[in-house]
């Protein structure tokens, strides 16, 4: 995926957000920090959502990074 999500893992752990955390105050779902973890799509409205649980702006949390394309 193009889309890293380091910096919101990084910054997640910094402000004491735990998956365990994240879960018991449902902050988001399950299934879309599983997404988080692994690099896959998540909505606009969840980033929205760790933004202002984080107070920063989408690309203090996520980064667009080109996939390599396969040699011929």
């Amino acid at each position: 995926m193009p889309i890293k999500y380091d910096k919101l893992l990084a910054l997640l752990k910094v402000k004491g957000y735990t998956s365990y955390r994240i879960r018991k105050e449902n902050i988001i779902g399950q299934a879309t920090y599983k997404k988080i973890k692994e690099g896959g799509d998540i909505d606009t409205r969840t980033i929205a959502k760790l933004c202002q649980l984080l107070n920063c702006q989408p690309g203090d949390i996520l980064e667009y990074a080109e996939e390599e394309q396969p040699c011929n």
